[in-house]
C-alpha cells in the first residue's frame, strides 16, 4: 500500500473514531502532499513514496523545530501538542537507519567515491541521499561524513 493511500484509509479511521487531533494532522499532511504534487507536475500529478516520505520528512522537521522554540520559550502545553502531532507523522516514515548501519554506509561510499578531505564532501553526500533514501536526515548524514573524513 502507498504511502498516500495509507494516510487516506487513516484519515477516514480517524474520523470514524472521531480523533480530532489525529485527523488535524492527517488532513494537514494530506494539503502539503496534493500541493508538493502540484508544483511537481500539475494537477493531475501522484507522488512517488519516495517523494511522500520527503513531503513527510519536512512536516516532521518543522514540528521538531516549534517543539524547541516553544521548550525555550516556556510553553510546555503547545511543544506537548507538537510532539503528538510529531509521534502521528513519524508512524508515516520509513525506518530509520541505526548508528552502525549508517556508518558502515558512510564508510562504503567514501571508500567508492574516492574522497580523502573534506573539500570532497558534496560528492560523498551526493551519492549517500540516493543510497540512504529517506532513511536519516541530512544534519546527521553530514556530521557522520565529516567525522569520517577528517579520520
Amino acid at each position: 500500500m502507498k504511502i498516500q493511500e495509507r494516510i487516506d484509509s487513516d484519515l477516514k479511521e480517524s474520523m470514524r473514531a472521531k480523533n480530532a487531533s489525529k485527523v488535524g494532522v492527517l488532513r494537514m499532511l494530506k494539503s502539503a502532499l496534493t500541493y508538493a504534487a502540484i508544483a511537481k507536475s500539475g494537477s493531475e500529478a501522484e507522488l512517488s513514496d519516495a517523494e511522500a516520505a520527503q513531503v513527510i520528512r519536512k512536516q516532521a522537521k518543522q514540528r521538531q523545530d516549534s517543539i524547541e522554540s516553544f521548550e525555550k520559550g516556556g510553553r510546555a502545553e503547545l511543544a506537548a501538542k507538537e510532539k503528538e502531532e510529531l509521534s502521528i507523522l513519524n508512524a508515516y516514515l520509513p525506518q530509520a537507519m541505526s548508528a552502525d548501519e549508517l556508518a558502515a554506509l558512510i564508510r562504503e561510499t567514501i571508500a567508492e567515491v574516492g574522497a580523502t578531505s573534506k573539500a570532497q564532501m558534496g560528492a560523498v553526500m551526493k551519492a549517500l541521499q540516493t543510497r540512504v533514501a529517506g532513511r536519516a536526515d541530512g544534519k546527521t548524514l553530514s556530521q557522520e561524513v565529516q567525522k569520517q573524513l577528517n579520520n
